[in-house]
């Protein structure tokens, strides 16, 4: 079965497609991604600019088509934080559905976390024990804890690297009061969180996912993306703390020319290195191993276990919708 997903983000639209099947393992086919950072498209007024709304819609109908010339048997479409919060995000949803035929089904923070955790967990195994995710996204910092497929406790917090950079760091490089405010503020956020976790019990295993992570992970000298998804990739809290006070004092501009950073992510990055650190500390982690599945797979693993079934969940929300593009 040829599964497609499109990820509608707060930085990009991302349509994955792979060929999967229950009990197998997804085997990537094709990836295309679109930057429209629809986060930074949302006035003060909080709704979607009618510019982001129509890069929305071009960006839908192009991975339609991919999906339409690729065989894709079910398209699952679903967005994240930036959609969820605009004040005019259904009226956009409904626009791209009219215009496009593909039905956008928004995520909750919660249910990113539940969907991540349980890529994870299919990734690591029960041998991994309890296990914690952490999953730094544009708008949301996800966090879930659970020894079993389904967390015991998932939850979202409004810690994004983009978030945290447009509403909290303003100059490039940052003024050290900024970055002194940004952890003040970050630290008591989290600090509900921090006892949540506590209370969870004993971590096995601590693991994080997201591009965030990865790039500081890469920056702290793990191996690039081209030695494959299978070698061992791990950030320590120590190597953090190193990189952060590194990349606080460089433009965003000259932090993109850095192996493993991308220009379209450099501007975000202390900001997520600062959540990413504290999270760590918070957590009392000196390490964390980074997961190449994240939210995507988590998507197309519970949609497996629906078909395998052949009955839908009514305890899952409706996360995905069923769309065979060549007959839409």
């Amino acid at each position: 079965m040829r599964l497609g997903v499109l990820d509608v983000g707060s930085n990009t639209v991302h349509l994955l497609v792979v060929d999967a099947r229950r009990g197998g393992h997804p085997t990537p086919a094709y990836s295309e991604k679109s930057v429209l950072k629809l986060a930074e498209a949302v006035g003060n007024n909080g709704k979607l600019s009618d510019k982001g709304a129509n890069s929305l819609l071009d960006a839908v109908a192009s991975a339609k088509e991919a999906a339409r010339r690729l065989d894709v048997d079910h398209l699952l479409a679903f967005a994240t934080s930036a959609i969820r919060e605009a004040r005019n995000g259904e009226k956009v949803l409904e626009k791209v559905r009219k215009e496009t035929g593909v039905g956008l089904s928004v995520l909750s923070g919660d249910d990113e976390a539940r969907l991540t955790f349980l890529a994870v967990r299919r990734w690591f195994g029960w041998s991994a024990g309890r296990l914690l995710c952490l999953d730094i996204g544009g708008g949301s910092l996800e966090i879930a804890v659970g020894v079993d497929e389904s967390p015991e406790l998932a939850l979202s917090v409004p810690l994004g690297a983009g978030r945290l950079t447009r509403e909290r760091l303003t100059d490039d490089p940052p003024k050290r009061k900024e970055i002194a405010e940004l952890r003040e503020y970050v630290d008591s956020t989290l600090d509900p969180v921090a006892e949540g976790v506590s209370e969870a019990g004993e971590i096995d295993r601590a693991v994080a996912t997201s591009k965030t992570f990865r790039t500081l992970a890469r920056l702290s000298g793990a191996a690039p993306s081209a030695a494959g998804p299978r070698v061992r990739r791990v950030l320590t809290v120590d190597g953090l703390r190193q990189i952060t006070e590194f990349i606080s004092r460089i433009s965003a501009t000259d932090l993109a020319e850095l192996e493993g950073v991308s220009a379209g992510r450099s501007h975000q990055l202390l900001a997520g290195a600062v959540v990413a650190e504290a999270a760590m500390r918070r957590l009392g982690l000196t390490q964390v191993e980074i997961c190449p599945w994240a939210l995507r797979e988590g998507v197309i693993l519970q949609r497996l276990d629906w078909l395998d079934s052949g009955i839908q969940d009514p305890s899952l929300p409706e996360v995905v919708t069923d769309r065979r593009p060549a007959n839409a």
